[in-house]
């Protein structure tokens, strides 16, 4: 069980991520990494081990955020399952490769990889508005469809998020409507974050650092905690969600991604 300051700790940060994914569609999980992998190193991980256990645990947390925001937003009408079945084939083939790929990726690169993309996601959510819908544009074909689906499957395996990075600003460029991008990525972060999870379970199986209490490369003691508060603040964060504009809130965010990205490039420095 971990200690009391650290439980905390575990305890606020579900309850941001369920937050953010009902408000924003995301799951979560580049604010849950960083700090994951510095508790997974106070409870035993190898260090090699830690960043990867921290997006293995971050994914299962995902799962039930996921589901607690999924209720919220299928209750107002606003995913749209078409679209969630369209990319779903390529997700998940990008998913278990993203998984596998994450398991032989050296610490370093994993670290490097981490703090780019998240870089890159908070530049986006501070300066970038959305794509204007160009005349005629709509979903892709089938191929298109299936090569975005590998692409946010992959990418979010690797990094532990849900999606959102780049889901949304994909359906934004196929003409679907803000609210409804987000809804519809929080649908299509549970069936990644489900396959994700399951992939790390596999490809973590007997390998040595792990510390107590885990599944494969899933620590369930810290997913226990986050999952007890993110399930519950999931619904909050919908609620904002169709209340209120989010720029506000996506710039907010966007800065607080910046200084966790020069935070893991610092550690990936230092690493080097």
């Amino acid at each position: 069980m971990p200690e009391l300051p650290a439980l905390l700790l575990l305890l606020a940060l579900g309850s941001v991520s369920g937050f953010l994914a009902g408000l924003l569609g995301v799951g979560g999980g580049l604010i849950l990494v960083p700090f994951l992998s510095q508790g997974l190193a106070h409870a035993g991980a190898a260090p090699a081990l830690q960043l990867k256990m921290a997006v293995a645990t971050a994914m299962a947390t995902i799962c039930l955020t996921s589901m607690s925001a999924v209720r919220a937003q299928q209750a107002r009408g606003a995913i749209a399952w078409d679209i969630v079945r369209r990319l779903l084939p390529g997700v998940l083939l990008g998913t278990a490769l993203g998984a596998l790929l994450a398991r032989h990726l050296p610490a370093l690169g994993l670290t490097l990889l981490f703090g780019l993309f998240v870089g890159h996601a908070g530049l986006k959510m501070l300066f970038a508005a959305a794509p204007a819908p160009r005349a005629g544009q709509g979903l892709p074909g089938r191929p298109g469809l299936l090569a975005a689906g590998a692409l946010i499957g992959g990418l979010s395996a690797l990094v532990g998020a849900g999606g959102a990075f780049l889901s949304v600003p994909l359906m934004a460029r196929w003409r679907v409507p803000m609210h409804r991008a987000v809804a519809t990525s929080s649908a299509l972060g549970l069936p990644l974050a489900l396959a994700a999870t399951l992939a790390y379970v596999v490809v973590g199986r007997g390998l040595p650092g792990r510390p107590d209490g885990s599944l494969g490369l899933v620590h369930l003691p810290s997913w226990l905690l986050l999952v007890s508060t993110s399930v519950l603040a999931a619904p909050l964060g919908t609620r904002l969600s169709h209340a209120t504009d989010t720029r506000r809130l996506r710039r907010l965010f966007g800065l607080m991604l910046l200084l966790i990205a020069a935070e893991m490039l610092r550690r990936a420095a230092q690493a080097a």
